[in-house]
């Protein structure tokens, strides 16, 4: 680890880490704990007495974190045996071997804001487990379909653009499509706005028909390595035996309207033979408020196959065809819900690790994908992306995020500096994006 800068953390105050401890996760703790609340009633029809005792527990052990994260309290190990249990408490003892003897133990505010921020969505889990026979409740679903069934306007406009582009796209000249692919490749980085733990909690769909935004939105694209996305997939499409397979692998970051964009982006990629082959990765467990588990991602496609809109329902057909053939293959594991970078991933995860070096390229959505590819440090604008990567190429990789963390590498000179000047909140508003490309040019 010598030589890397230190990790941002809450003890910076003032800072995006610091404000996230101190407001935005007990906000998001103090949700979950009405939410369970706002259950009860329904706990105690599936479950009668128990049920009732059950969320009792649960609400008790998350009043129990939420003031342990108020007062600093130092980080205790995970109790509840759990396929992770063992690996977070190696990580939490790793962390205190980190610090000097004096500091005694891993807190909230001193700790890496990476590490304390997952550990919170872990603790989460924990006491929802902790709590049968209400032990597989999922406290974010509410907010996750929510944020689907507000963005209804713009999920149709998505499905319509896209069924209509079906009609053509065999038709399309090389040029046509490069443009088409570029479109779609926009939609699924503006549809990463949607971020339910960036709100708080509190509602984020989309309202607007993020086609006619394109334009305007272009001049936010802070870094656009697309060209080498469009070069690498169309190469591999003009090389391509008959039998052979090009393989994209999309590490989703939202459910409801962001991972709309991202199934449009795998359908155009799949009808335009850009990739025959579309491995998406989700979170094991409810996470960060609005990530993608296996169980949103086959509601949402149900949804869209029994809407009585023609172009959603066609949307959710061909997509479920799609899985059936297995052109699509959902995939988890539960390295993505563990505070480790991803540098660490080929010692972590050896396996996931082998399995993405089997892709033609990987796309990584969002901002906590980000924060896990650099680790999470306080690097300088200017350094490599390829740097900061901090020696993790299982495969040629893009990272496609609205930018929502104090966290940007890979800049030009001064362009940080001019960013600071005119909007002072670039890093965390969300309202800057990137496609950051790593891989042989």
């Amino acid at each position: 680890m010598a030589g890397l800068p230190d990790s941002l953390s809450g003890q910076d105050v003032g800072s995006f880490a610091y404000l996230t401890i101190k407001d935005r996760i007990p906000q998001i703790l103090t949700k979950v704990i009405d939410t369970l609340h706002r259950h009860k009633s329904e706990f105690f029809e599936k479950h009668g007495e128990k049920g009732m005792e059950a969320e009792k527990k649960a609400i008790s052990l998350l009043s129990k974190l939420r003031n342990e994260l108020q007062t600093d309290k130092p980080i205790v190990p995970l109790v509840e045996k759990f396929v992770d249990t063992d690996i977070w408490n190696q990580y939490l003892e790793y962390q205190q071997s980190l610090l000097n003897e004096s500091d005694g133990k891993p807190r909230w505010f001193l700790s890496p804001w990476l590490f304390v921020e997952c550990y919170m969505y872990r603790r989460i889990h924990e006491a929802i487990i902790q709590s049968p026979p209400i032990d597989d409740f999922d406290v974010f679903k509410e907010s996750k379909d929510q944020n689907f069934f507000e963005s209804q306007q713009s999920i149709i406009a998505l499905c319509t653009y896209l069924q209509e582009l079906m009609k053509t796209i065999e038709d399309l000249e090389d040029n046509q499509l490069k443009d088409e692919f570029f479109k779609v490749l926009q939609i699924s980085l503006w549809g990463n706005k949607c971020d339910l733990s960036l709100s708080g909690g509190d509602t984020s769909s989309q309202k607007t028909n993020i086609i006619s935004s394109l334009k305007d939105l272009k001049p936010f694209i802070l870094v656009n390595d697309m060209e080498h996305l469009w070069s690498l997939l169309s190469n591999c499409k003009k090389t391509r035996e008959r039998a052979s397979i090009t393989r994209v692998d999309i590490i989703l970051d939202n459910s409801g309207f962001e991972l709309i964009t991202d199934l449009v982006l795998a359908d155009f990629l799949l009808s335009s033979k850009l990739a025959t082959e579309i491995h998406f990765y989700g979170k094991t467990i409810p996470w960060f408020v609005s990530d993608t588990t296996i169980h949103d991602f086959n509601w949402l496609i149900k949804q869209l196959k029994h809407s009585n809109h023609k172009w959603m329902s066609k949307c959710g057909v061909n997509w479920e065809n799609h899985i059936k053939m297995g052109r699509w293959v959902y995939l988890d594991h539960m390295f993505w819900t563990l505070p480790h970078e991803f540098s660490a991933m080929s010692q972590v995860a050896p396996d996931l690790h082998a399995e993405l070096q089997k892709a033609h390229l990987i796309l990584f959505k969002g901002d906590l994908n980000y924060r896990k590819l650099t680790g999470d440090r306080k690097w300088e604008f200017t350094i490599p992306f390829h740097q900061a990567l901090n020696g993790f190429h299982p495969a040629p990789l893009c990272s496609i995020r609205t930018l929502k963390a104090e966290v940007q590498v890979g800049l030009q000179p001064g362009q940080a500096e001019q960013l600071s000047a005119s909007d002072p909140s670039w890093m965390t508003s969300g309202k800057y994006g990137i496609f950051q490309f790593d891989g042989p040019l």
